[in-house]
């Protein structure tokens, strides 16, 4: 496993790093969450990623009890607030942000999380007043650095010069989606963030598991997959469409001709940017948790990922909106 400085901070990331998102808690059994766990850790993963709002705090609470026994400064904690709560509960208010940093160091067993994020930007909350809270968590120690995702660029900017204005805690994290069927950031966010000391933290690089290459495009997807779960299913419809499928079907051989599997090209793909720091990646067995894993380090021809985008590119081209 090979690790990258995580933006302005000290914190060394694994280049592959553990999500939490409709898994652990909610939709894996815990003996196998535990064992995905423990399999991370092997292999040397070292950067763990959650939310409040995963199973609104299920998750939290099984990473909590499954860190038990670990040594704190073996692993980078980080996790989010912004999606409701309770009815109540939500948003980036100062009153927020403090109750819900309270509530998750509570369901994760520990004093401080290393990397705390705004989940999404707060349009309800004026922007200083959160970047003072998000302050005032660090400088009591219970976060070390902040970071947000999927902000848009313009409030990205506002928030870095805020923090040079004002003092307040930098930004060293941003954590957007991205990978050869998302490639938004690259537009805005990645230079902004690149000159400014934020790293990218990349959920989905796996596009919903449509570049795993497991979707036959000209059959049902199979069950027990993401695609046919009505809670997990919502993001990964619009990448559902057959000239889409047929297409990563496609990058097969582009794959085998690097040596690597196709989950293992793509998240090398999202690695070959120098400003992303780690790949998200969720896992419900260890055997998908080694692989990723092998995905770190890797060294593949320029001309391989430029003909799997040429590839990609002309079918999203074809793909209808959502």
């Amino acid at each position: 496993m090979k690790y990258r400085k995580l933006g302005d901070s000290d914190l060394e990331v694994s280049e592959i790093s553990l999500g939490s998102w409709l898994t652990y808690g909610v939709g894996v059994e815990a003996e196998k969450a535990r064992a995905c766990l423990d399999a991370a850790f092997d292999a040397g993963i070292n950067f763990i990623d959650t939310a409040n709002a995963y199973g609104r705090g299920a998750a939290e609470t099984f990473l909590g009890n499954g860190l038990k026994g670990r040594s704190r400064d073996s692993y980078v904690l980080a996790t989010k607030l912004y999606f409701p709560m309770t009815d109540t509960d939500y948003g980036l208010s100062r009153a927020q942000v403090e109750k819900q940093l309270d509530a998750s160091l509570q369901r994760l067993q520990t004093d401080y999380v290393d990397l705390y994020q705004c989940h999404r930007y707060d349009s309800g909350t004026p922007l200083e007043e959160t970047m003072e809270a998000l302050t005032r968590a660090v400088e009591s120690g219970k976060a070390r650095y902040i970071g947000f995702s999927e902000w848009p660029a313009d409030k990205i900017r506002e928030a870095i010069d805020l923090s040079a204005s004002r003092g307040f805690a930098k930004f060293v994290s941003s954590q957007p989606q991205y990978s050869l069927v998302w490639r938004e950031p690259e537009e805005a966010v990645i230079p902004l963030c690149a000159e400014n000391g934020i790293s990218q933290i990349v959920w989905s690089p796996l596009g919903q598991g449509v570049l795993t290459g497991k979707y036959d495009p000209d059959s049902p997807p199979p069950p027990g997959t993401r695609a046919t779960s009505e809670e997990m299913g919502g993001f990964i419809q619009r990448l559902m469409q057959p000239s889409l499928l047929r297409a990563v079907q496609r990058l097969k051989p582009i794959a085998e001709e690097a040596g690597l599997t196709l989950p293992q090209f793509a998240l090398a793909w999202v690695l070959r940017e120098p400003n992303v720091a780690s790949a998200i990646t969720g896992a419900s067995r260890p055997e998908q948790v080694r692989e990723n894993a092998h995905s770190s380090g890797v060294i593949v021809d320029t001309q391989l990922f430029l003909r799997a985008e040429a590839i990609i590119d002309e079918a999203l081209a074809e793909v209808e909106p959502a």
